[in-house]
């Protein structure tokens, strides 16, 4: 598999790569939030059902049309769905029932090494020195911004089972974004995602059934259920198909590069609906987390 060739980030090219990480990052938060009245798997369950009937008048017709793609493509379909569908978020939430959505941030941040990785090891993509130094650069930037600027708050993070647990979702989410590559970008990506979702699906309902067993759902409030349905919408179905569409017409390894955008983010929408204090440490990780991002992007000479 070639990656996509560098090329010049128009305006709008640049909203679709940074709409993933923005809606991601309410996302940590979100599941956190909710993380002792809805379990893992019921919190999947709810998110891809909710996302599935939004997608549906827009998805029924590309879908229907193009299944003969879907089967020429199986395995790549089959993996996506497993990898970044149902598995993913399903670790994701399941490893912030014992760890803090900082850590699930640095964690998040470690995706653009394992795509550039894996590409390298498995698919023969080139790995520049320089794209290395950008990651590099980047995640230092997601390092001030979740340390606050602080090394002594890095040295002394503790680790909890759920951080191996998403380190994993990681990985899935690596191997998501490669095998997404492996799909033309011809295939409509709406009808894509409501086949995948639908696969999601049909593997997260018997895991739920199982779940509830003994640990059922306790919605205690109707703020809940707001945060059901932006989970459901925004970092599902919108986010996914901003990210399929981007890793189509860049590449796996530059799309990935601006999940690092994450804790800017957060830092940015802490400051507008919490109203925190904007402080000097994000702007200096903003700063150079931009600064790595734009290298990662830069052409090549």
């Amino acid at each position: 598999m070639s990656e996509t060739a560098p090329a010049p980030l128009s305006w709008r090219l640049l909203l679709l790569l940074l709409l993933p990480p923005l809606l991601w990052a309410g996302n940590f938060i979100a599941g956190r939030a909710i993380s002792a009245e809805v379990p893992p798997v019921a919190l999947s369950l709810i998110r891809w059902s909710i996302a599935a009937l939004c997608l549906l008048p827009f998805a029924i017709r590309p879908f229907l049309r193009e299944r003969s793609h879907y089967l020429t493509y199986r395995w790549y379909v089959l993996g996506t769905a497993i990898t970044g569908v149902a598995a993913f978020n399903l670790l994701v939430y399941w490893g912030l029932h014992t760890t803090s959505a900082t850590n699930g941030i640095i964690l998040n941040s470690f995706i653009p090494f394992l795509v550039a990785i894996f590409g390298y090891l498995f698919y023969r993509q080139t790995l520049s020195l320089g794209q290395l130094f950008a990651m590099l650069v980047s995640l230092a930037g997601v390092l001030v911004v979740v340390s606050h600027g602080d090394l002594h708050i890095l040295m002394t993070l503790a680790f909890a089972p759920g951080d191996v647990i998403i380190f994993v979702a990681m990985i899935f989410w690596a191997l998501y974004t490669l095998w997404l590559k492996e799909i033309p970008a011809h295939i409509n990506r709406t009808g894509l995602m409501l086949c995948q979702v639908l696969i999601a699906l049909a593997l997260l309902a018997p895991l739920a059934l199982w779940e509830s067993q003994g640990n059922p759902i306790q919605i205690k409030s109707t703020h809940t259920l707001w945060i059901l349905a932006y989970i459901g919408i925004f970092p599902s179905m919108i986010a996914l198909l901003a990210y399929a569409k981007a890793v189509s017409l860049v590449g796996s390894v530059r799309a990935s590069v601006f999940i690092h955008a994450m804790p800017i983010f957060g830092s940015i929408l802490s400051t507008l609906l919490l109203r925190e204090v904007f402080q000097g440490y994000q702007l200096l990780g903003m700063l150079t987390i931009f600064t790595g991002i734009w290298l990662a992007n830069k052409k090549m000479r």
